[in-house]
């Protein structure tokens, strides 16, 4: 029985090839869309779940105490002081490991150097996650201070093999570090991603505020593996009595988070988790779904839109004895069939187009066929493909009389037949109306926030980090550079322009109504030149200067600063930061150093020689872009020959900030395109076959008299009707759905009225375009050969 219907299935295939083709193009389309989204969805979706235990790792989470008994908000950053706490007074921990956030640092073998993802941690870290060493052991890799572990790609950048255990490299040009493990490279969806790791003995070498025990410096990361048994809730139930019994009494409260939980879902507000990217997810796989089911809708069309021509072959097969299953089963065939030829072609066009896809959101996705969950996951698609596009033509044509269908006399139910078809049409284009209306509004999101003003010129800014010789001898860096005219000014600081973090609320000033401060403060520790080099607006008072010896106990705050201070007159006036009494000299504008989609904090900007970090600088336009870089690079590699020259542009770092929107504009632009591309497609061909079912009509009416325009109208009226309804239908979806999405951003754009239009005019000159190419090759057709059918 399969292989005859496989052979009919076959035939009619090939006997209807319009519409076998526009289907398998359609599913082809449709499934290599939803199979790349797919990818891409459950790349995000298994971040941080490499580990087999993934679901008992956490990560301590800090939240800070607002205003009216509010949490101002939630990060993952806790102090030295707290793991050691948990270690010792809790039974339901079974592993503790504190790291740093991790940065580039520079490791060396002889004249090799790069500057790659350093990390220190504990060595409990390789007990929580599945490290795949290559060679070492993991229980003794991190035990010495001076020991290191690398990565395999690592290992091969800098000795040219991964057969290096126990060799020897060097550390920011400062410390031998003997490799006692390799590692396989770290999937790309891990936030605990490294080129080396590091033992924490040895940071606190490098740092000793690593080593000092204290409640007080925010600045470390503690992950905790659970026992499998343990009740997280009540985990966290004790671990706030503990640390409040152990802590002084303005400590901050921690809890812990599952650590996979933290890239998707990170968000928090007044303490409690809110979401996060998970919201991008659902509408990448609403998308990669709907892409598809629109592309089964056609098949459906298609397939209801041929039943007078399938109805005499089902009442033939009733009449002589076949039943309705083996009818459905027959038509479920054909469809199964068409589908695995789409899933051959999809696999093909997801192969041919994912280096494309990857390049654009800078990712690395493919499919591995030697997986067998990727096996069952794209088989599933198909049989799930399969069924969903040919269920409803196969229980349709299955319920055909017999008599009826050889008498040629066919009732169409309304709902189940003409009405379905439309309702059909009418959801595809609602699908891709949306898309143009959403697309639309996410692009005006990005421009609106790209066109609002960071607070500075960003433009001819560079900077490079403060790496070896570069912290101690700063003076004469600059001076030299200067001198050689390919900058007109530059600073050193803490942190870039564009950063996170450096948040601190140990701050007072007069007037306080509180005995404790709750509102977060942003720090920048700088040198001189700082407003004259980054060029953010001052609104009063001056820069730091030589000229004046009391700066050293001088800062400068920004305008939000001064609205929490309440000083009508700033200059002069008196704050108190990390104990230290200071005086206001300048206030400046706010300017964006964090997300430019909401407020960043109030910033305190101070003049210190002994902190460092990163080494900003003015180009000088005077000079061509390229010899300002080669003249700093020189003179740069001079100073500091150990450390490869790292010159980075401002306005790039502002870039990075757009990446989240700019991946949904991207995704939303290219997948609503093919969404629009495969609508048309199943449009053209329940045209083309309109046409044909009314050939010898249009002949009758050609002779009497009907001009080309007049049966265009005729053929091609009720499909502009349908996308009309469409239209109707998606406009206040849309409006409604964008307009709750800007709403998650402070700073954000309105939906222009112009965007409706837009996407209406634009959807129905698409659709005209497809309707208008076959009615009129219908018109134009030769009434002699229209009524000679048959």
């Amino acid at each position: 029985m399969f292989k005859l219907n496989l052979k009919i299935a076959l035939r009619n295939l090939w006997k209807n090839k319009t519409s076998s083709f526009i289907n398998v193009i359609g599913l082809a389309i449709g499934l290599a869309a939803c199979l790349m989204l797919l990818l891409y969805v459950s790349y995000e979706w298994n971040f941080d779940k490499q580990a087999k235990n993934w679901q008992n790792v956490y990560v301590a989470m800090t939240n800070v105490p607002g205003e009216h008994n509010k949490i101002a908000g939630t990060f993952n950053g806790t102090t030295t002081a707290l793991g050691p706490l948990l270690k010792e007074n809790m039974p339901e921990i079974k592993y503790v490991a504190r790291m740093d956030y991790g940065k580039k640092s520079l490791i060396a073998n002889g004249q090799n150097s790069f500057k790659k993802d350093s990390k220190f941690a504990e060595p409990n870290i390789l007990k929580m996650y599945d490290y795949q060493f290559i060679s070492g052991d993991p229980k003794t890799a991190l035990n010495n201070p001076l020991s290191v572990i690398l990565t395999e790609n690592t290992a091969k950048t800098l000795f040219g093999t991964a057969d290096v255990l126990n060799k020897s490299v060097r550390y920011q040009d400062k410390e031998d570090l003997t490799i006692t493990g390799v590692i396989k490279d770290l999937p790309e969806n891990s936030s605990n991603r490294f080129d080396f790791l590091m033992p924490w003995s040895f940071y606190e070498i490098v740092d000793p505020s690593a080593k000092d025990l204290n409640w007080n410096n925010y600045s470390f990361i503690t992950m905790v593996s659970l026992n499998p048994d343990a009740n997280v809730d009540l985990v966290n139930r004790k671990m706030e009595a503990l640390v409040k019994a152990y802590t002084p009494p303005n400590s901050q409260p921690h809890f812990l988070y599952q650590s996979s939980k933290l890239h998707l879902f990170g968000k928090f507000e007044n303490g409690k988790n809110i979401g996060g990217d998970i919201e991008q997810i659902w509408l990448f796989m609403g998308l990669a779904f709907g892409i598809l089911l629109i592309a089964c809708i056609n098949f459906m069309n298609m397939a209801t839109a041929k039943s007078e021509k399938r109805a005499k072959e089902v009442g033939i097969k009733k009449t002589i004895g076949a039943n309705r299953t083996s009818l459905i089963f027959q038509f479920l065939t054909e469809s199964m069939v068409l589908t695995f030829v789409a899933v051959v072609l999809a696999i093909a066009l997801l192969e041919i187009c994912l280096p494309s896809f990857n390049r654009l959101l800078n990712i690395n996705l493919g499919i591995s066929y030697f997986n067998a969950a990727s096996w069952v996951g794209i088989l599933g698609i198909v049989v799930a493909t399969g069924l969903i596009a040919g269920s409803y033509p196969a229980f349709y044509l299955s319920s055909f009389n017999p008599i009826q269908t050889l008498k040629r006399k066919i009732k169409t139910r309304g709902f189940l037949s003409i009405s379905l078809r439309q309702v059909l049409v009418v959801g595809q284009f609602c699908f891709a109306i949306i898309l143009i209306i959403s697309t639309l509004v996410i692009y005006r999101q990005i421009q609106y926030i790209k066109n609002k003003p960071v607070g500075f010129d960003v433009n001819a800014l560079v900077e490079i980090p403060q790496d070896g010789e570069l912290k101690t001898k700063f003076d004469l860096f600059k001076t030299e550079l200067l001198k050689s005219g390919a900058v007109t000014s530059m600073y050193q600081s803490t942190v870039s322009l564009s950063h996170r973090g450096r948040n601190f609320m140990d701050m007072k000033w007069d007037g306080m109504t509180n005995p404790q401060n709750t509102v977060m403060f942003n720090q920048v520790a700088t040198s001189y030149d700082f407003i004259k080099t980054n060029g953010i607006k001052l609104l009063q008072g001056r820069d730091f200067s030589k000229n004046f010896a009391s700066d050293t106990a001088a800062v400068m705050v920004s305008a939000s600063a001064v609205k929490v201070f309440g000083y009508k007159d700033p200059i002069g006036k008196k704050v108190m930061v990390f104990g230290s009494n200071a005086h206001i000299v300048g206030v400046f504008d706010d300017y964006v150093w964090d997300s430019p989609y909401k407020s960043n904090n109030p910033q305190i900007v101070y003049l210190t020689s002994g902190q460092t970090g990163t080494i900003t600088m003015r180009l000088n336009n005077a000079n061509n872009l390229q010899s300002n870089i080669e003249t700093i690079s020189r003179i740069t590699k001079a100073f500091n020959p150990s450390y490869p020259t790292e010159i980075t542009f401002i306005n790039s770092l502002y870039q990075e900030k757009y990446k989240s929107e700019k991946t949904l504009g991207i995704l939303s632009n290219l997948f609503g395109g093919l969404a629009i591309f495969v609508s048309c497609l199943g449009l053209f061909g329940l045209v083309a076959y309109s046409a044909e079912q009314r050939t010898k009509e249009f002949g009758v009416r050609k002779v009497l008299g009907a001009s080309v325009a007049n049966l265009m109208q005729l053929l091609s009226l009720s499909f502009i009707k349908m996308i009309l309804v469409a239209i109707v239908i998606a406009v206040p979806i849309s409006y409604f759905a964008m307009g709750k999405w800007l709403s998650n951003f402070e700073f954000h754009t309105e939906i222009n009225w112009w965007i409706i239009p837009v996407a209406a005019i634009g959807t129905l000159s698409m659709a005209l375009i497809t309707v208008s190419f076959q009615a009129y090759k219908t018109a134009k057709a030769n009434p002699v050969d229209a009524l000679k059918y048959e």
